[in-house]
């Protein structure tokens, strides 16, 4: 016989487990809460272009199967991309792009001006130091 733990207990889940209230707030010492980690602020990034892709479609009053026969990928993969459920390839993201009249990098750019928006975060400072610095780019890495 196995001492092996069941398949539950080997899965990773790929978001945060939502935060629940505490049982006894009474039980807590009184000052200030502690802030959220950066899991739960950071949005995901297959969310992010999901919704720019969206947005960008329905801005140009283009349905689902149009999008997706000019980008010539399948009209339910399109879908699941919009709605963050898939991490689509670069040449999935490429053509989705294209289709709508837009490049990779517009495509990239208007996702991190949503992921600016979504976070506001302003790292005291400045970036690597420097008062009054920020960051506006965008790093990939696979």
């Amino acid at each position: 016989m196995s001492n092996q733990a069941p398949n539950e207990a080997r899965v990773i889940p790929l978001r945060p487990p939502a935060a629940r209230p505490p049982a006894a707030p009474a039980a807590m010492p009184p000052g200030p809460a502690a802030p959220p980690g950066p899991a739960a602020r950071e949005p995901l990034f297959r969310d992010l272009i999901g919704d720019v892709l969206r947005r960008e479609r329905l801005a140009q009053e283009r349905t689902l199967k149009d999008v997706a026969d000019a980008a010539r990928i399948s009209m339910p993969y399109l879908s699941e991309v919009e709605r963050g459920r898939k991490e689509a390839s670069s040449e999935v993201l490429a053509a989705a792009a294209h289709a709508l009249g837009l490049g990779l990098g517009d495509l990239l750019s208007l996702a991190q001006g949503e992921l600016v928006r979504l976070t506001s975060r302003h790292v005291p400072g400045g970036s690597h130091g420097r008062a009054g610095a920020r960051y506006d780019g965008l790093c990939l890495a696979a």
